[in-house]
């Protein structure tokens, strides 16, 4: 009788395993697949601004607003500057970052 009962706890623990890890790898791909999606979309419709002529101004200016906190303050104002030489950046928009980072 317990000759029985061990091949078939077994055959469930080795099925139960299999289920787990199939359902963590095709969770892996659903996610992977969200992301992919989202940034084909991204991509397309900086594609789709480019091909209007729309200026590109938002997703330039939101990294200037926020600069990375690994640089110094002189490298940050320097791309800043720059930014706002290229037209990237309005006046407003350059006073309000550099005001930001400044601290003022």
């Amino acid at each position: 009788m317990f000759r029985r009962r061990r091949p078939l706890l077994r055959a469930a623990v080795v099925g139960g395993g299999a289920y787990v890890a199939g359902k963590k790898v095709a969770n892996r791909r659903a996610d992977q697949g969200a992301q992919d999606a989202e940034q084909d979309g991204r991509i397309d419709d900086l594609e789709q601004q480019q091909d209007t002529g729309a200026p590109a101004a938002a997703p330039a200016a939101a990294p200037a607003a926020a600069p990375a906190a690994g640089s110094s303050m002189a490298d940050q104002l320097g791309q800043l500057a720059d930014l706002h030489q290229r037209g990237i950046l309005t006046d407003d928009e350059f006073a309000a970052a550099k005001a930001k980072l400044l601290g003022t």
